[in-house]
């Protein structure tokens, strides 16, 4: 292993949590958890990637009847945090994640206006978003099928329907400390519900859940500050937050670090302790000026613990991989030259420790990758 890397391979903690290494898996839809409950495949597949220094699994729907359903990511073997089946898969998950000697967090994932209407464990439910706006079509690298599936606007989210999933992110919260989660992650980015409240393109709304940069935060902090009231205030959370979305990619959640700062700040406040910065290249300068990442302005102006995830290891970011020629690459060098620069505290590997198991074990031992492979995401090695 080469010498710049070792400061990744040191311990860490956050509150109750405690890593072996600052290496994070990432989560990353798999669609293997037939009526939302994960089996001992799912189990074994955590459980091989344990030596990772935390493990963040696939999006997990949370107790509310729209919170998932086909989508652009989405299918119908997608698991979810509530009903007695699936809370069994789930221990059953974090039983052998701990035995392999790993930690683990769900990552609670409501999927609001990307959801497609009609489908799902509830078809009948009716999808979520502020302002009943999916977001801009012209912008979007998605089917067409898919986008004219979503056409439609519905109608906006109304105060029931905005506490009712308040209560149940609270519920599977619950649920997932009981069943041993070291950690809870929510995912606040990339166009999902919570991110559409965030984002101006789809949240039109002038009361108290809309309006400035400050006020479009209200839903994600007060998930927050649900998920803090019913677990140990030392057992971290973790906000994923995004400036691209499926619906646009070159978007941005905050034009200028000052409203970056009026974002995060909030969600601090509200009881964030680790912030998942979701980029599609790590490395990408985030804002005019400086050539630091949005993982570093993140840390520098909330203090935070910081993960930095995005084209880690490919030479295509995620969505180019899909239809480009990807290979790999080892970029780890700049990975190391950044956290030593302190732009971040831990790093999240998505496809690499899809495609291959033992990616960290391979890197301490400086032995090659295993190359990209399209056809890992239609397997669950």
């Amino acid at each position: 292993m080469r010498d710049q890397l070792e400061p990744l391979f040191t311990p860490f903690a956050c509150g109750s949590l405690t890593m072996a290494n600052r290496f994070v898996m990432s989560p990353m839809t798999r669609n293997f958890s037939p009526h939302g409950v994960p089996g001992p495949d799912v189990a074994r597949y955590y459980a091989r990637r344990a030596p990772m220094g935390l493990v963040i699994t696939e999006g997990v729907g949370p107790d509310h009847p729209a919170a998932l359903g086909d989508g652009t990511t989405g299918g119908p073997a997608l698991p979810l945090m509530h009903g007695e089946a699936a809370l069994a898969g789930w221990q059953r998950v974090v039983d052998a994640v701990h035995a392999a000697g790993g930690k683990i967090a769900p990552q609670l994932w409501h999927m609001g206006p990307i959801r497609l209407a009609g489908t799902g464990p509830h078809p009948e439910a009716v999808s979520v978003s502020p302002s009943g706006i999916w977001g801009p079509f012209d912008r979007a690298a998605l089917p067409p099928a898919y986008l004219e599936a979503v056409r439609a606007p519905t109608g906006p989210a109304s105060e029931s329907d905005i506490a009712d999933v308040i209560a149940g992110f609270a519920r599977s919260a619950a649920n997932a400390h009981a069943l041993g989660f070291d950690a809870i992650a929510l995912h606040g980015g990339h166009g999902y519900l919570l991110d559409s409240f965030l984002w101006a393109q789809t949240n039109h709304r002038t009361d108290a859940w809309g309006g400035d940069p400050l006020r479009r935060t209200r839903l994600a902090c007060d998930v927050v500050r649900a998920v803090r009231r019913v677990i140990p205030a030392d057992k971290p959370i973790i906000f994923r937050l995004s400036q691209w979305k499926l619906q646009d990619y070159g978007a941005r959640l905050a034009q200028t670090p000052q409203e970056l700062g009026v974002i995060t700040g909030a969600l601090v406040d509200a009881g964030v302790d680790i912030f998942d910065v979701s980029t599609r290249r790590f490395n990408e300068a985030a804002f005019d000026g400086s050539d630091m990442g949005l993982s570093g302005w993140v840390r520098q102006l909330t203090g935070k613990t910081v993960m930095t995830v995005g084209g880690i290891g490919f030479d295509k970011d995620l969505q180019s991989s899909f239809v480009e020629s990807t290979h790999t690459l080892d970029n780890l060098d700049e990975v190391a030259r950044r956290f030593a620069a302190g732009e971040f505290d831990l790093v999240a590997i998505g496809r690499a420790a899809l495609m291959d198991a033992d990616w960290i074990g391979k890197l301490r031992r400086g032995e090659a990758f295993k190359p990209f492979d399209l056809s890992a995401y239609a397997r669950l090695d």
